[in-house]
């Protein structure tokens, strides 16, 4: 397959994993590379010489592109931009923030840099300063999110900026992925689907939960502090729920929800912790390697442009 992002990247399908803090390490950025996709690492808030661990470790595996996603309000973000640099990577993407700051060094030491948006202005924005594509994320997200659909802001992106898009949310089988490229994107970011493949290191009882997810076990909390997260329901997000209801301070919801990424990720605590993932959970039916997902997404994509041909008269 190809398309601008496959040619911009250097990589065989457009396929771009997305940059989950807690989840994207190596071993997971390194195996969808080496599977066709490009890899992302989740710096997150780490420390700046764990991300460069990771880049290294990622390359013991694969000598194919890996990237890394920088979140930019963390307080690491000028030491991570830093060792982006200095480890020569080839791709960031960047989210929370406006990555202008960075652009220039960047764009000197030949880094692609796309960054994650959620509506048009920002798009157009990212495209002035210098950006090479940019993620267009719909709501159907996991983890932090805007009010957009990804039905809606791909194609009002794709109209607005002459930069390859890639379409994010709500994505997880080859019917997603043909809706997006026809919608004009020239890539798909998946995060959920990713989760559960078999490199990936999160806590078994994490992948178990999105597996056993239904359509109706996506919930958003956090609308009312202006920090929307989309999760798996579960006893902390019908605690947190409550409290928004009841008007509850942030400083004490906050307690219920400091460290819960992790205590899903790493320690498996898929009751008070936070299940991150994204709306199309409940198509998610089965663990498998990075290959055979995107394999498999390119397979069914392939398919439908060919079946789908014959309502053309």
């Amino acid at each position: 397959m190809k398309t601008r992002i496959t040619e911009l990247l250097g990589i065989q399908y457009p396929v771009i994993q997305g940059g989950m803090a807690w989840v994207a390490n190596a071993q997971l950025a390194a195996h969808v590379s080496k599977a066709g996709g490009l890899g992302l690492i989740g710096a997150a808030n780490a420390p700046a010489e764990w991300v460069r661990s990771q880049i290294r470790e990622a390359r013991e595996i694969t000598d194919l592109p890996v990237g890394v996603n920088v979140m930019l309000l963390s307080e690491h973000a000028d030491e991570v931009a830093q060792v982006i640099i200095e480890e020569k990577v080839p791709v960031v993407t960047t989210g929370a923030g406006n990555p202008a700051k960075y652009m220039q060094g960047w764009k000197e030491a030949n880094v692609k840099v796309i960054p994650v948006v959620a509506s048009v202005a920002l798009a157009k924005m990212m495209q002035r300063a210098g950006a090479d594509a940019v993620v267009a994320e719909g709501m159907e997200s996991g983890g932090h999110i805007g009010e957009a659909t990804t039905m809606t802001l791909v194609p009002q992106v794709v109209n607005a900026v002459d930069i390859p898009v890639i379409a994010a949310g709500g994505v997880g089988d080859g019917r997603g992925m043909a809706a997006a490229l026809m919608l004009g994107a020239d890539a798909v970011q998946i995060g959920t689907r990713f989760v559960v493949a078999k490199e990936c290191t999160v806590s078994q009882e994490y992948k178990n939960r999105i597996i056993a997810a239904k359509d109706i076990d996506s919930v958003i909390t956090g609308r009312k502090n202006g920090h929307p997260i989309r999760s798996l329901r579960n006893q902390m997000t019908r605690e947190y729920l409550e409290m928004e209801k009841n008007d509850v301070p942030f400083e004490e919801m906050e307690h219920l929800t400091l460290g819960a990424l992790r205590r899903a990720v790493v320690e498996g605590d898929v009751k008070m912790g936070t299940v991150m993932a994204g709306q199309i959970a409940g198509l998610i039916a089965k663990e498998q390697t990075c290959e055979e997902i995107i394999q498999e997404l390119v397979a069914e994509t392939k398919e439908i442009y060919q079946k789908r041909a014959e309502i053309i008269l």
